[in-house]
């Protein structure tokens, strides 16, 4: 079997998550990743809890698959050894803050005077341009500034995190959806470009139908708890002993439901008989509807719903997830063995590809783990070199 990315050597510089997860994907995917790392510290990561056998299960969760080597870029030796794995590189991600690289010399403009197919990845806070360009920048801050705090959570409470570093996550799937365009355009003119992406755009380019809401009424939207802002019943209700979220997105799906609640009256009752106008008259229909749902058990409504086509759920907790049939099913949790953790689960591929389906094979490298064999590997150094680049802490 023959990987998506065989052949692709990617030189990651990224930190944290949104850039680790980003060649993390580029990993699962078959294409070889060098994280380099600064010299005796390290990804920051690997110092973020939880922890077993003293190894960071945030930095396995995302860094998997792939080889560490430290280098230090502000030696010139340093820098010398990056250029010189460049030159045998397909592509550099970093998420330094822009000019970083710049300082160094070793941004996309210099690289690829040395390398003009090279694909280089940015993901900054705010990317490449604009007032913002320089300013830090982390998941809260994005999703404070990217407007997903304001809509997410209660009516008339504070704002909530979104339960997922949604900022990080989601500049990361935006990068490597770049990174495959720009391998694509170079396939196809032999020319290398700069991918650039900031997680505040990210976040605008998901706000969906709130955005439209508001150029369309000019109102601002706000938290709406646990229901759609434009289609109802689409939420969660509560259930005899949990909580079920029940999906009507269509007039046909809302007269089998009323007809199953045995409430046909519903159907054709004026306030109702609309996406529109349940979506209008909301707090007139939740209490009616709470009153049935809270009647029966998440296992009743879950079961009688599929027997009548509606959409239905339950609101598992992370124990049931993990356990789900249909997750199961999907390889979606998968194990890694890692000599300071031992057997461990971790989340799989969500990309199923019928040919090169990826695979998840190592865990996470301990850090500076693959530093003699690639340059011993692709550089052709020797054990005396290597040694002297050791006790100069130049690796």
């Amino acid at each position: 079997m023959v990987d998506s990315l065989a052949g692709i050597r990617v030189l990651d510089l990224t930190r944290i998550l949104a850039g680790p997860y980003a060649t993390m994907i580029l990993g699962d995917l078959g294409a070889e990743i060098i994280k380099i790392e600064q010299p005796l510290i390290g990804d920051e990561a690997r110092g973020f809890g939880p922890f077993k056998g003293g190894f960071s299960l945030y930095f396995m969760s995302i860094n998997r698959g792939k080889k560490s080597i430290t280098l230090n870029l502000k030696d010139p030796r340093g820098k010398k050894i990056f250029l010189d794995l460049v030159k045998q590189s397909d592509i550099v991600v970093e998420n330094f803050r822009p000019g970083t690289m710049k300082k160094l010399g070793l941004d996309y403009q210099s690289l690829k005077e040395h390398h003009p197919s090279l694909v280089y990845a940015a993901c900054s806070g705010f990317g490449q341009t604009g007032p913002y360009a320089t300013r830090g920048a982390y998941d809260m801050i994005i999703q404070g500034m990217g407007g997903i705090l304001s809509i997410t959570g209660e009516p008339n409470r504070p704002p909530v995190r979104v339960g997922t570093s949604i900022g990080d996550i989601t500049a990361a799937l935006f990068t490597a959806i770049g990174i495959f365009s720009a391998l694509r355009y170079r396939d196809q003119t032999g020319e290398g470009q700069l991918v650039d992406v900031g997680m505040l755009d990210c976040q605008v380019a998901i706000l969906e139908n709130a955005l439209m809401r508001y150029f369309s009424t000019n109102e601002i939207p706000q938290p709406l708890g646990r229901r759609h802002s434009s289609i109802t019943p689409f939420e969660v209700f509560e259930s005899k002993d949990n909580y079920v979220v029940i999906a009507i997105g269509n007039n046909e799906l809302w007269k089998k439901f009323c007809q199953h609640i045995k409430k046909p009256g519903l159907i054709e009752d004026q306030r109702f008989c609309t996406n529109a106008l349940r979506t209008e008259n909301h707090e007139q229909l939740f209490p009616i509807l709470t009153e049935i749902t809270t009647q029966f058990t998440t296992d009743h409504w879950v079961e009688s719903m599929e027997s009548i086509g509606v959409p239905c759920g339950p609101v598992n907790t992370i124990d049931k997830v993990v356990t789900d049939p249909q997750v199961l099913e999907r390889e979606m949790i998968v194990e890694v063995e890692h000599e300071a953790t031992g057997a461990l689960k971790i989340p799989g591929i969500p990309i199923k590809l019928s040919k090169s389906p990826g695979r998840v094979e190592r865990p996470a490298p301990n850090l500076s783990q693959h530093t003699v064999e690639v340059l011993k590997g692709l550089l052709e150094m020797n054990e005396t070199e290597i040694e002297e680049l050791k006790q100069d802490e130049v690796i």
